[in-house]
């Protein structure tokens, strides 16, 4: 706790709003996506399932993978408390939206389904994407993936597995995700094997974004290590995201956005 407060009033000294970047390309995207007011009807979408998930007291069997074949937890847990503890927030769901709907990718890929808040707010930004979630436990998953039925939210595939499979075995054909949404294992060594594994994937329009960079000392050596990389140029750190871009004919910079 004191290693995320201490994050995060470095990250309020350092951070800018709008006023405070000269990029162009990043300065549309902060002022017509980030800072959009306008209240759009998924929204409501998004809070219904929400208030689903926050009233549901049954309780499955909840299990989570960590980096290679062992299994690291295995355990009953409400509905309920998943979505309160795990699911993404409402306010990242919007913006993770707006994000879609602005940027309109039509690859994405989804590391980490859980109960699907995320996977839906993808979904609805851009429904004529394809959209790939991956999850490791079968019955957060179905959670998810019933509910993509209900909404005729037809455009996500879900595939049950380890990460690591998917993308190391699963995933041979060459492929380019135009979004990808990293959310399924939030250990150093986990993350950049995602990172190096997916860099194939990348096309100049890429966007990827990677949850709770600031959560332990490992994510923020994390999130240094992928600023620094070669083929990133652009970042922008909102505190619980780190978004990157490998947009070639942008110099290389790092930007610290409050939202």
């Amino acid at each position: 706790m004191i290693q995320i407060i201490k994050s995060y009033l470095n990250f309020l000294w350092n951070s800018k709003n709008q006023h405070g970047v000269h990029s162009p390309f990043v300065f549309d995207l902060v002022t017509k996506c980030f800072y959009d007011k306008t209240n759009y009807p998924e929204y409501e979408v998004l809070k219904n399932y929400r208030n689903s998930l926050l009233t549901n007291e049954t309780i499955i069997e909840v299990t989570d993978f960590g980096a290679g074949s062992r299994v690291f937890k295995s355990n009953q847990r409400k509905i309920s408390a998943i979505a309160k503890n795990a699911g993404i927030s409402p306010k990242r769901a919007e913006l993770l939206f707006r994000i879609t709907n602005y940027f309109q990718p039509e690859s994405i890929l989804e590391i980490g389904t859980s109960l699907g808040l995320a996977t839906i707010a993808l979904s609805l930004g851009n429904k004529n994407s394809k959209i790939i979630t991956l999850e490791g436990c079968s019955q957060t998953m179905a959670i998810a993936k019933k509910q993509c039925q209900l909404q005729n939210l037809n455009n996500v595939e879900f595939v049950n597995t380890k990460f690591e499979d998917f993308l190391t075995t699963d995933n041979r054909q060459p492929t380019t995700y135009n979004f990808i949404y990293f959310d399924g294992n939030h250990s150093k060594k986990a993350t950049l094997d995602y990172f190096e594994l997916l860099l194939p994937t990348i096309s100049n329009d890429s966007i990827w974004i990677f949850d709770d960079i600031h959560w332990s000392k490992d994510m923020e050596e994390v999130w240094k290590i992928i600023k620094n990389h070669p083929k990133v140029t652009v970042t922008i750190d909102t505190f619980q995201w780190g978004i990157v871009f490998f947009r070639t004919e942008q110099e290389k910079e790092h930007f610290v956005i409050r939202i």
